[in-house]
């Protein structure tokens, strides 16, 4: 376990990179936290990280998921039946990119014993961080 406190977002964004150079394929980033924890932005930071600066990630709230060449970003918060899991490429995805996922609750049933789970909390005017 590792714990970190990002006193705003330009640390936010500085830690998401450092983390993503510890990420390879296949693995598994379950992101944890309120609305408005940063889970996105994490993502965003990570995904920018490993395919490029310039690489346009929206948020994948309403597509379920987005694709980068060997990332896939889930937003499960809309799903409402673990069955759907499947549908959308879950599995798939966790078997041979690096796959973050955020609102990960739903499908706890389906990650690998070696996920890396991410907990941001808040933490004054920014952010604690909980890797497991």
């Amino acid at each position: 376990m590792a714990e970190f406190v990002l006193n705003n977002v330009e640390e936010m964004r500085a830690w998401a990179r450092d983390f993503a150079g510890n990420l390879s394929a296949p693995c598994v980033v379950a992101l944890h936290g309120d609305l408005g924890m940063g889970k996105s932005e994490i993502a965003r930071c990570v995904i920018q990280t490993l395919r490029g600066a310039d690489t346009v990630v929206p948020s994948p709230t309403f597509t379920i998921v987005q694709s980068y060449d060997g990332i896939s970003h889930f937003d499960l918060y809309r799903i409402e039946d673990a069955d759907e899991l499947v549908e959308v490429g879950l599995e798939h995805a966790m078997q041979n990119d690096i796959t973050l996922i955020e609102w990960p609750e739903i499908a706890d049933g389906m990650l690998p014993v070696d996920t890396i789970h991410v907990f941001i909390t808040q933490h004054g005017d920014g952010r604690r961080v909980v890797v497991q």
